[in-house]
Order: C-alpha cells, then sequence, then structure tokens
C-alpha cells in the first residue's frame, strides 16, 4: 500500500536539516498502523506527504505502487479524492452543511468512490445520502443529528462525522490525524474500534497517528517515528 525510500522533507530549500529525513518505511495492505512521535516529530508532514498535500524533497512517495512526488498537483489531487480518506485533527468540516451533506461531500470530487458508495446498498434506488446515514449509524451517531447544523454538535459527535466522511465510497487508504485527542481515554477506545471495524468492512489501510501510546496496543503495528528517520 505504501512505500517510501529515500524520502526527505524540507519546508525552504535552503534548510539545512530537513523535517524528515526517512530512509524507508513499508506499510502492508490492510494493516492498521499506529504512528507515534513527540511533538515537532514531523508526523503531521509524513501523513501530508502520504495524502500527496505536499511532495517530498527527494526520494519516491508510491502509494498503491503510484509516486506521489512525480504526479503535478491536478493528478495528486484526482488521487486523493479517489483513494484516500482523511481524518484532520480539528475535522475540517463545514459548519453550515448537517452531518449526511458533509458526508457525502466526500464522494464529490470523485465518480469511483461515488460508485463504490453506491455499490453499499442492494436497494432499487441506492443514494449517497443512505450511504451517508449508515455510515454515521455504523460509528454511532443518532439519526436525530444526522441533519441539525454540524456546528451544534459535539466534539465527539464531529468526530464520527468527520470519519463517515473519509470512509464513504471506501478508499483504500485512512489517514488520521489525531483524531481522538479531545476524548477521554474510554471514548478513545471505543472510537478507534468502531474505525476498525469500519476499515475492515471497507478492506481500507489504516494510518493512525498520535501522541498517546496507551492505543498502540490496538494496532496491528506500531512505528516510532524518531526511529524510523535517520539520524543527521
Amino acid at each position: 500500500m505504501i512505500s517510501l525510500n529515500n524520502v526527505t522533507f524540507k519546508w525552504h530549500k535552503n534548510d539545512p536539516i530537513p523535517t524528515l529525513n526517512i530512509p524507508t518505511l513499508i506499510i502492508n495492505k490492510g494493516e492498521h498502523v499506529f504512528l507515534h512521535g513527540p511533538s515537532g516529530s514531523g508526523k503531521s508532514t509524513l501523513l501530508a506527504l502520504l495524502a500527496g498535500i505536499n511532495t517530498a524533497t527527494s526520494g519516491d512517495v508510491l502509494i498503491l505502487s503510484q509516486n506521489l512526488n512525480t504526479q503535478s498537483n491536478t493528478k495528486r489531487d484526482a488521487f486523493r479524492a479517489d483513494h484516500i480518506g482523511y481524518i484532520f485533527q480539528n475535522f475540517n468540516l463545514l459548519p453550515y452543511l448537517s452531518p449526511i451533506e458533509n458526508v457525502t461531500l466526500g464522494c464529490e470530487f470523485s465518480k469511483s468512490r461515488q460508485q463504490k458508495a453506491l455499490k453499499q446498498h442492494s436497494e432499487p434506488k441506492p443514494s449517497l445520502q443512505k450511504e451517508a446515514v449508515r455510515l454515521l449509524n455504523a460509528l454511532g451517531l443518532n439519526e436525530q443529528y444526522h441533519n441539525k447544523d454540524v456546528a451544534t454538535l459535539s466534539i465527539g459527535q464531529q468526530q464520527r462525522v468527520a470519519a463517515a466522511r473519509a470512509f464513504i465510497g471506501s478508499p483504500e487508504l485512512i489517514i488520521a490525524d489525531e483524531p481522538t485527542s479531545a476524548l477521554d481515554a474510554n471514548n478513545r477506545q471505543n472510537f478507534i474500534k468502531l474505525l476498525f471495524e469500519q476499515a475492515k468492512l471497507s478492506n481500507s489501510t489504516l494510518v493512525f497517528v498520535s501522541h498517546d501510546e496507551s492505543l498502540k496496543p490496538l494496532f496491528d503495528r506500531a512505528i516510532d517515528l524518531m526511529s524510523l528517520q535517520e539520524p543527521l
């Protein structure tokens, strides 16, 4: 699913030391990986490279055998829309839309994800809205909240909307950047279990970033970003 080779990243080309310096990283299809490291170690920077939001200064970033570092901005945007679901730390929901509208927005820029979302239903008239309802219910958001303004929801409820938006259309890769930082320990573990259930149903690879190392035992594998990088 993911292969990084001799990847460096600098915010400015004249920086003497790169923010990231990763000789190699392999993540297999279907893995649930916990990525951790102290603040400032480059966790969010690495996720931005995996999502094609930023490009590496040098090296190869391969996702599904596609080298994002050699693609144009337009092609990377299209690839991300088709194949990657992203749960942002601050959720990045549109406050004037409802949960259902926020979730279906995840398919607006990808015909392939629209088609996969519609295939989740065997009904005569499947719709993105029905798939959004299914995901929101599966992730624990009661239907009484589905059509409210998302800004009126609690942090935990907004978190579930953000996760449903990432999963709609069954993208091959789910990236989660500190999505549980505002939750207490019990709710963190419950939410992660719901993520795992949806990842298995979608056959998605999950890369989950957190500073909370108590969550490591829940995952297939833990990666310490500091140990991953080559010292300079």
